[in-house]
């Protein structure tokens, strides 16, 4: 079957108007029981290949998603599922107060990987972030006279636990459930200056995205970046990067420490180090080792089953030319976005690897998302004004080729609707 081929018929502009159904129904299944969580359209999906989606009609989509970037060997690659079968039938989970051999091997070729002296193995970034702070305060305690002052970015997102969102700098209008968790400071992001006046004797670290996913794919620059590594040095406190997006090759490299030339001393990791299943990881360097017996748990923590598909992911990662591809294709999807960003006089497009974000000329990001999802496309909005593409690391050069396509198309109907102005068209 050629999927290239199976292009959506070009829907109307009432078609565009239409909001996401809220009772969407599959099988005689319908939403109303599900937690409002995130805006859904009533799409149902049923199965997935590589950078493909089939839905409960049989129609395909291009997913440049890819889950916020957790599949990161596409949709049920062959090397997740067979680890996952094979392993689900010798051990699932003998509980977080055992050993099991995936727990120990993955926690080894992550410390011997990233030049780590310690792993510890959870179900989500979230979690990973919120044990890399609780590190942080250990170490605090043990090293800085009870300091527990996290400096963090404007805009950062760290997940979505209360630590998290305290140290994340999202929008006031967002609900962030106050009281927050105090000890948290923001200051704005490629800013060394403000960073260096924030900082006091109750600062233990500082926590950052090396790109900011959630705030429209904002890279630090390497200037900044070195600058950060280089203050903690001098002053002796901790160096926090969350990768849980930016890491596992998607930036091109392991971690994107690596394209920058820095050296963090906790590093969270989630997203893509399972290929699509819930896995994630703290990982520690020297003086930050510091948790003991008893501080950090969790029922479903390195089990045997999820540890045996991040065991898949890096061996496919550490596969000879794998990352040199991704930083290959990474760059042919950035010439091809600029480019089509200038065709439809839209911003500035930013990113590494298979990241980037593209900024729009106005806040037409979620028209556009429906639109594409329209033409068989899925893309997301991180911001009012910017898109996000986070495709499989194992795309091809034919599938960025059909999403630009697809995109163009996308950015015309949106264009269309606008000019004429039709009612009921978000844009």
């Amino acid at each position: 079957m050629n999927l290239f081929n199976l292009r959506r018929t070009p829907p109307s502009l009432e078609d565009l108007a239409v909001e996401p159904c809220l009772a969407a129904a599959d099988d005689g299944c319908a939403s109303e029981c599900l937690m409002p969580s995130v805006p859904r359209p009533q799409t149902v999906f049923v199965r997935g290949q590589g950078s493909w989606l089939w839905d409960s009609n049989d129609r395909t989509y291009l997913d440049f998603t890819q889950a916020g970037a957790a599949n990161s060997l596409g949709h049920s690659p062959s090397v997740v599922v067979n680890a996952l079968a094979a392993q689900a039938q010798s051990l699932i989970n003998p509980g977080s107060g055992f050993y099991n051999r995936g727990m120990l091997k993955l926690a080894d070729r992550l410390c011997r990987s990233t030049g780590s002296d310690q792993a510890y193995l959870l179900s989500s970034g979230s979690e990973a972030c919120e044990a890399a702070i609780k590190l942080a305060r250990k170490w605090g305690q043990l090293h800085r006279g009870g300091a527990a002052g996290i400096i963090t970015a404007s805009r950062s997102c760290h997940g979505r636990g209360f630590a998290a969102l305290s140290a994340a700098g999202l929008d006031a209008s967002g609900n962030r459930f106050e009281p927050q968790l105090p000890g948290f400071s923001q200051v704005p992001f490629n800013d060394l200056p403000a960073l260096h006046a924030a900082v006091d004797a109750q600062t233990v670290a500082i926590m950052l995205e090396p790109i900011q996913g959630e705030a429209g794919v904002i890279p630090a620059t390497e200037h900044y970046l070195k600058g950060v590594e280089r203050l903690c040095r001098e002053l002796g406190i901790l160096l926090i990067l969350d990768e849980v997006q930016t890491g596992i090759g998607r930036c091109g490299t392991l971690l994107a420490e690596q394209l920058y030339g820095v050296r963090a001393d906790i590093i969270a990791l989630g997203k893509g180090l399972g290929g699509g299943v819930p896995l994630a990881a703290l990982l520690a360097r020297g003086k930050a080792c510091c948790f003991e017996p008893g501080e950090l748990d969790g029922t479903h923590h390195g089990n045997a089953l999820m540890t045996s598909a991040g065991l898949a992911v890096l061996d496919s990662l550490q596969e000879h030319g794998f990352l040199q591809q991704v930083r290959t294709h990474g760059q042919y999807l950035g010439q091809g976005l600029t480019r089509l960003a200038s065709r439809y006089a839209q911003g500035e497009v930013r990113g590494h690897g298979l990241l980037w974000g593209m900024s729009l000329a106005d806040a037409s990001a979620e028209a556009v998302v429906k639109a594409a999802l329209l033409e068989g496309l899925l893309l997301s909005a991180t911001q009012p004004d910017c898109l996000r593409f986070t495709p499989a690391l194992s795309v091809s050069k034919g599938n960025i080729d059909e999403m630009l396509l697809r995109l163009a198309r996308a950015f015309s109907r949106v264009r269309t609707a606008q000019l004429q102005c039709r009612k009921g068209v978000v844009v």
